[in-house]
């Protein structure tokens, strides 16, 4: 079955590089278009303040990555050794990284989707990319660069070089160290209970990768103290009286519509509420408020946290959900071979040079 699978792949990649090479040379109304780097997807909505899309390509993705290795570099340096610090030239390797992509000679788009495709054709490997193949595809690009930058800082923190990351190694961020005793977090102490030990799932007062993973993203946590904590500090970002609780005002005004965003796929959040939001705000204030007594406490807002602080998970379906919306052609929910390669500016971003001048301009194939 798997050699039928891939001779069925070879025969119809042949089939589209065949007809491609027979397309006219230079077609009419063309402008020139340069592929960069990240894709121009933007979330339809925004339960957090900010999240970028994953490349679909994990070459495109490593070419970001050795990008954003060099300027974090350099700012460490900064930070760290400024006294260490002479212009680097090869900090600068991979700034026009972009240049890469649009070198015919180095970059092929549609080479790159035909090899792709039968990588994300897996359950089952049947010809088509389903919105499941699609989200598992985004969320192993999403999880492998996150584990990344991971690596990036334990190598920074992890001072003794024993693969664990200590307390004590670990410097906490600015805002912790710069915080009066009116701010949020200030409590030194409160910083090592509540997010340093709850990461540290085996209790051994040491951090491996996994549990530094989950220290740098709680969100993507697996771990019921984490999670536990996630729901302490929404609790104290939300409790604007200061009583240890979460009532119905606090409530509506912040939480629930995060859970709306969370829900209602397309909602745009305008923060602005009227009466028809409040009667279901109750309703779900009433399920979460399992002792009934008209307060949302840490333990109670446990059902929703997932929904207050997304994992990549949900960002990777919502990046998939468009990327069909855009490609699907036939509208039957999946993607072939052939729609992929006629929508490559979905799966590389494409960006137009109006430079040029329109009667005198030269043919660009970047999407071959």
């Amino acid at each position: 079955m798997g050699k039928v699978s891939i001779l069925i792949y070879i025969t119809v990649a042949v089939l589209i590089l065949f007809l491609i090479s027979y397309s006219p040379s230079k077609p009419s109304n063309h402008r020139h278009r340069r592929l960069k780097l990240r894709s121009n997807f933007t979330f339809s909505h925004q339960v957090r303040p900010h999240h970028d899309p994953v490349p679909f390509d994990p070459i495109v993705a490593d070419l970001e990555l050795r990008r954003e290795d060099r300027h974090w570099e350099r700012q460490h340096m900064e930070h760290a050794h400024p006294e260490l610090l002479s212009p680097q030239p090869e900090w600068e390797d991979f700034a026009d990284a972009e240049d890469y992509l649009n070198d015919e000679e180095r970059f092929n788009v549609t080479d790159r989707l035909v090899v792709l495709f039968p990588r994300i054709d897996v359950e089952p490997a049947d010809g088509f990319v389903t919105e499941h193949e699609l989200t598992q595809w985004n969320l192993q690009q999403a999880e492998r660069e996150v584990m990344h930058r991971t690596q990036r800082e334990m190598d920074v923190h992890d001072k003794n070089k024993d693969g664990f990351v200590s307390f004590a190694e670990y410097e906490p961020p600015s805002w912790v160290l710069n915080a009066d005793n009116t701010s949020f977090g200030y409590d030194m102490g409160w910083w090592k209970e509540e997010h340093f030990n709850a990461s540290d799932a085996d209790g051994d007062g040491l951090l491996n990768i996994t549990e530094f993973n989950d220290f740098l993203h709680p969100a993507d946590t697996k771990n019921p103290k984490l999670l536990q904590w996630l729901c302490k500090e929404e609790l104290r970002e939300r409790d604007t009286d200061k009583d240890g609780k979460v009532n119905f005002k606090e409530f509506f005004h912040g939480l629930f519509d995060m859970v709306r965003n969370y829900d209602e796929e397309g909602h745009n959040s305008s923060h602005q509420f009227d009466d028809s939001m409040e009667a279901p705000a109750k309703k779900l204030f009433a399920q979460l408020d399992k002792d009934g007594d008209g307060y949302l406490s840490d333990v109670e807002l446990l059902p929703v946290i997932g929904k207050l602080h997304p994992s990549e998970s949900y960002y990777a379906k919502q990046q998939a959900d468009y990327i069909i919306s855009q490609a699907d052609a036939d509208k039957d929910g999946r993607l072939t071979l052939a729609e992929m390669i006629d929508n490559p500016y979905v799966f590389y971003s494409a960006i137009f040079n109006d430079d040029e001048d329109e009667d005198d301009y030269e043919y660009h194939d970047e999407f071959r």
